[in-house]
């Protein structure tokens, strides 16, 4: 029967663990998959991308729900960068807040206009709005393909190349073999 437990949100650890380009796309979406991973292999820094790929052993037909041609409009939010939050076939449905959670409106019903919805924003300093996405899932939500966030930061890398930099200026190049032989030292005789 499976596992009871809650199952893991692999977009929200990636958030959690502070990487700097988190993105989600399908396998049979080649063109949406081929440009994700392009960027991906691009940016600077620490990289997730989920593909959410059909297995027909263990899984045939696990995302069919909303990805499959006839559904995927109604059921998928593509996610581009300084663009509101709009999805449908008739490109009539959005994403707003309704105080701190995500929404579903219909665009022109009860005074909704474009401007009410969420503008995704995947460089926000902070990773608020992409873990809120990385916690929508079919079918309370359309499910968010793209890139969830993407931000420029120096790399673990460059932060350790400044380090080393800052002792260099504060307490000078060093001596190995002065520190070697300094302080507390035993004389071994086997």
């Amino acid at each position: 029967m499976g596992t009871v437990d809650f199952p893991v949100q692999p977009l929200s650890i990636a958030l959690a663990a502070e990487a700097s380009f988190v993105a989600r796309s399908v396998d049979t979406h080649t063109e949406h998959l081929q440009e994700t991973l392009e960027r991906a292999g691009r940016h600077h820094g620490s990289v997730f991308v989920e593909v959410l790929q059909n297995c027909n052993i263990f899984n045939d037909g696990a995302y069919r729900d909303f990805t499959e041609r006839d559904v995927r409009d109604d059921r998928m939010l593509m996610l581009e960068h300084g663009k509101p939050m709009i999805f449908g076939k008739d490109r009539d449905k959005g994403i707003r807040l309704n105080g701190l959670h995500p929404e579903i409106v219909t665009i022109g019903e009860n005074g909704v206009t474009e401007a009410d919805l969420l503008v995704h924003d995947e460089s926000a300093a902070d990773p608020y709005l992409a873990y809120m996405l990385s916690r929508m899932w079919w079918p309370d939500y359309p499910v968010p393909v793209g890139v969830l966030r993407r931000i420029d930061r120096a790399t673990h890398d460059q932060l350790m190349v400044g380090q080393i930099q800052d002792a260099i200026t504060r307490q000078g190049q060093g001596d190995l073999h002065k520190l070697l032989v300094s302080g507390e030292t035993w004389t071994v005789q086997g």
